[in-house]
């Protein structure tokens, strides 16, 4: 072929810049697009060999190499693919953004189903102008009787091509790095940038620093294969150690035998896996293969809790393993790491568009070969096609999650503390991952049990039906009120009751216990919003904090009148406390050592908490207590205290026994501020000193 001299076909001298500042935002990324180009080039020539248009030499072994050389800051890939004519190369390289991949698909894809297939020529290889001066490629096609090519270019419209002296099928690519780029011809930062990238990729890649000096390693004589370079035999004797024996008597032991080796040039070691674990059956991985790709890949030494492999061929190609680490229960500290690869080459790292929200915040890689990617493979194209992937990823979750509910209750309940922070945020940002999972969220109650909801709801709705039919019974159908009728039509909530604080809330959650009443623990700063957003989607039940009411069944049988109590104490308090707005209640409770009970209302409450948690984030300049929730104080009627305060009231001591009994009741509902606790220790001294008189 003559020297052939020429412009490149492009529409506008301007693409070169394009190129280096905007089409690829991270500059170590040409390392990916060159290395999948190579592994492009030779699948397609197993594809050929498998489709008997190519013989394969027999001892052929696919494999990439990438030689850095700092001393002539160059850096060169090397494929034995199916290398390039000159035809080939003009179409290819020399028309820029013509796709090699998709023309070799379209021209096979009657003989071949399997068109797994990575990268393309066109601009991903011209991602190498990002780091050089110049460009050549030497290769050398499959095509009996080709003529090997020389190309360069020196990053600007003009190229030179012409015959090569290449001898070996495959392409030859090197870099003449710019001044601002030579970090990339340094073997550590290259070694960095292909395990970033490549670690998985389908061809073995090896690495190499151009006239390093030979390594070597010792091994045994019988593992020596016939492409090792053998420097030296070496004879190891045999090692003895002195013993004593059953005996007593000591005697020489040979502890070691005789052994033969031999130092070889070191073998390569390739740096990727080409056959990563996601791509196997999980019928082959064991639970250990599982745990050792997980401390490979996120470089994590914890276990994870357990995993979930993706396997999916229809309606798109899809594999992947997602990983459920110990997430505990500070939700503001979880950071995952959910890796997007497109035919084992790494496209990036917790994208969006394909990985939901909320399962960001696990650990783990999904493969998806039919990703709609664009040119430079960092954005994604087609978005209703990438939606449907995201919802697949989402229904895998929630089925394992819920077979795990099903079948391995007692692992899941073991899973559970570490596991609802990340279940909860899912159930607030996808309504359809809510709908599957609303079933199988658990609840651990103050016996540290863990029920779902329906198991929750049955002894409540058991008995509602109870009470139902003891008032069938006891009236009939005509005899009801209006009333009576038009409160039917409104759906009765089941209440649910919940503490957020196990030692705070501990004296009602003993009056709960004595009754034999159950509450649940949401003690996560994510659990006001989730179960707000519950009662919402449902209108049969309601969740109540311990603390928002006095219920029934705590109150004894006792029907007595309270109005001359309620009125006197009610005076009393709200004079002493200086406070009008405060409720004060006087019931006859069961448990007759139980003083005082203070009440928030719950909708008031959770608006306080929900302003607390917005102030703290930054993210609202209201003051929390614009929104104070109602309080009443409810007075055991059956309690000594109380009983003596009523009859005590125009007592010198009664004011400082009524601030006593407040502060000890909002003790059990909230800590006290700084200022009530100071004057609550004072009192309970100045209490004790009166027993002293």
């Amino acid at each position: 072929m003559a020297n052939k001299h020429g412009s490149l076909s492009i529409d506008s001298d301007n693409l070169f810049p394009i190129i280096k500042k905007w089409l690829y935002s991270d500059h170590d990324i040409f390392y990916r697009e060159l290395i999948s180009n190579g592994c492009d080039a030779i699948t397609k020539l197993k594809k050929l060999d498998m489709m008997g248009e190519y013989s394969l030499p027999a001892d052929y072994k696919a494999k990439i190499q990438v030689i850095v050389n700092p001393e002539e800051k160059t850096l060169t890939f090397i494929d034995n693919g199916l290398g390039m004519t000159a035809d080939e190369v003009e179409e290819y390289i020399n028309q820029i953004a013509f796709s090699g991949a998709t023309d070799f698909i379209e021209k096979y894809k009657d003989k071949s189903n399997d068109d797994q297939i990575i990268g393309h020529f066109g601009l991903g290889f011209y991602s190498a102008f990002m780091v050089a001066d110049e460009v050549t490629i030497d290769t050398l096609s499959y095509k009996e009787g080709a003529t090997a090519v020389h190309w360069s270019c020196d990053g600007g419209t003009e190229f030179d091509m012409k015959d090569g002296d290449k001898t070996t099928v495959g392409t030859e690519i090197t870099l003449f790095l710019n001044e601002d780029c030579l970090e990339f011809a340094n073997e550590y930062r290259a070694r960095e940038v292909i395990e970033k990238y490549c670690s998985f990729m389908p061809t073995e890649i090896y690495l190499s620093k151009a006239n390093a000096p030979e390594e070597y390693e010792t091994i045994d004589k019988e593992d020596v294969k016939d492409t090792d370079k053998v420097i030296e035999e070496i004879h190891e004797e045999a090692k003895t150690e002195e013993k004593e024996n059953d005996k007593g008597e000591k005697e020489i032991v040979e502890v070691s035998p005789a052994k033969d080796k031999v130092k070889i040039v070191k073998r390569p070691v390739p740096l990727n896996d080409t056959n990563p674990l996601w791509a196997k059956n999980p019928s082959e991985c064991t639970d250990e293969d599982y745990k050792e790709f997980y401390r490979k890949v996120f470089m994590d030494y914890k276990e994870p809790l357990f995993w979930i492999h993706l396997n999916m061929d229809y309606p798109f190609n899809l594999k992947g393993i997602l990983y459920f680490p110990k997430i505990n229960t500070e939700y503001d500290s979880i950071e995952g790491t959910i890796k997007l690869y497109n035919n084992q080459v790494f496209i990036a790292d917790n994208i969006k568009e394909v990985i939901p929200e909320f399962l960001m915040l696990l650990k783990g890689v999904i493969d998806c070969p039919d990703l709609p990617l664009n040119v430079s493979r960092s954005a994604l194209q087609n978005d209703g096609f990438v939606k449907k992937i995201s919802e697949y990823i989402t229904k895998k979750v929630a089925d394992k999650l819920i077979g795990m509910c099903k079948t391995e209750k007692e692992n899941y309940e073991k899973y559970w503390d570490d596991i609802s922070p990340f279940i909860k945020y899912g159930c607030l940002k996808d309504t359809k991952f809510c709908d599957k999972m609303n079933d199988y969220i658990l609840f651990k109650d103050i016996n540290d049990k863990y029920q779902t909801l329906p198991e929750l709801l049955v002894p409540v709705e058991d008995e509602k039906k109870d009470d139902e039919k003891t008032t069938e019974d006891a009236k009939t159908e005509e005899s009801k009120s209006d009333d009576a009728k038009e409160e039917e039509k409104e759906p009765e909530r089941s209440t649910i009751y919940y503490v957020t604080d196990k030692a705070q809330q501990g004296q009602y959650i003993k009056m709960f216990k004595e009754q034999g009443m159950n509450a649940v623990i949401l003690d996560h700063n994510i659990d006001t919003s989730f179960i707000t957003q519950l009662e919402q989607r449902n209108e049969h039940y309601q969740f109540k904090r311990i603390d928002a009411d006095v219920t029934d069944a705590l109150k004894s049988d006792d029907a007595a009148d309270l109005t001359e109590e309620t009125n006197t104490l009610s005076d009393l308090f709200k004079k002493t406390l200086n406070n009008d707005k405060l409720t004060v209640k006087v019931e006859s409770l069961k448990d007759a050592d139980v003083a005082s009970i203070l009440t928030l209302s719950e909708q008031g409450r959770r608006m306080q908490d929900m302003m607390k948690m917005y102030a703290a984030g930054g993210m609202g300049g209201m003051d929390p207590n614009m929104f104070a929730a109602d309080q009443t104080l409810t007075l055991n009627a059956n309690n000594a205290l109380v009983k003596y305060l009523f009859e005590h009231k125009d007592s010198e001591h009664s004011g400082m026994f009524a601030e006593q009994l407040y502060d000890l009741a909002m003790l059990s509902n909230q800590p006290l501020s700084a200022e009530a606790m100071t004057k609550f220790v004072k009192r309970s001294n100045d209490i004790m000193l009166l027993l002293t008189k």
